[in-house]
């Protein structure tokens, strides 16, 4: 799947890459210190943003940009 900013696809198969590696290789078998994605997560977070907002996209009460602050506590 291409990611919302043409200029971010490559970024985002670079992280899907090295997450899937990880989560095989290490997580799966029991090794879960670090965090050998983060900064390529950085970076197609960043170009992300960017698309969004070259986009005009509406983002606003999508709740994987962050927590919901209008959560009730009865929601799930």
């Amino acid at each position: 799947m291409n990611s919302v900013g043409e200029a971010c696809t490559e970024l985002k198969r670079e992280y899907d890459q090295c997450f899937n590696r990880w989560f095989a290789e290490k997580f799966l078998k029991g090794e879960s210190a670090g965090d050998p994605c983060g900064q390529l997560f950085k970076q197609y977070q960043i170009c992300v943003q960017k698309a969004i907002k070259e986009k005009d996209i509406p983002i606003e009460g999508l709740e994987f940009m962050g927590p919901s602050k209008g959560k009730t506590e009865n929601s799930s």
